[in-house]
């Protein structure tokens, strides 16, 4: 499987993991099952951009956790566009705090939520929600982590 992954960090922005080798790997298992090629890029934000590209792109005066752009119908050039994820760390950091999740284990999460709103999975409609929490559950299993949405994980 070849998809490439561009990673971007906000300057003084680690991400709280040891450099990118995880991150690749977790949307690289969301995605493998849809595209055996492709391209996407990652740029993890602080909380101020985070909360400006959700005003501008979903109305939302506030900073999400991950944030999806994907490409939708590319053009026939290679390596195929997938898209584009934005990942929020701080509010990703005070998540995991609050609700008890190993912070690892809540990126894992978060990248394979958004790699497979690139692969054209949603969540608005309780039919859709529950397939992607399904696909999203047997990713993560997959890579050893927890299901995300039992209330001890």
């Amino acid at each position: 499987m070849s998809i490439e992954v561009d990673i971007l960090r906000a300057p003084g922005l680690g991400g709280g993991l040891s450099g990118n080798a995880l991150l690749v790997t977790w949307l690289r298992a969301a995605l493998e099952d849809h595209y055996p090629t492709g391209e996407l890029s990652l740029r993890i934000v602080d909380e101020v951009e985070g909360r400006n590209l959700n005003s501008k792109f979903r109305g939302r005066d506030y900073a999400t956790n991950v944030l999806s752009f994907p490409v939708g119908d590319a053009p026939t050039v290679q390596p195929r566009p997938l898209g584009d994820l934005v990942i929020c760390a701080p509010v990703v950091a005070r998540e995991a705090a609050q609700q008890g999740k190993d912070p690892e284990a809540h990126w894992a999460h978060l990248c394979v939520h958004g790699a497979l709103h690139l692969a054209g999975h949603d969540h608005e409609d309780d039919e859709d929600a529950r397939i992607m929490e399904a696909r999203e559950v047997e990713i993560l299993a997959r890579l050893g982590y927890q299901d995300p949405y039992r209330a001890d994980a």
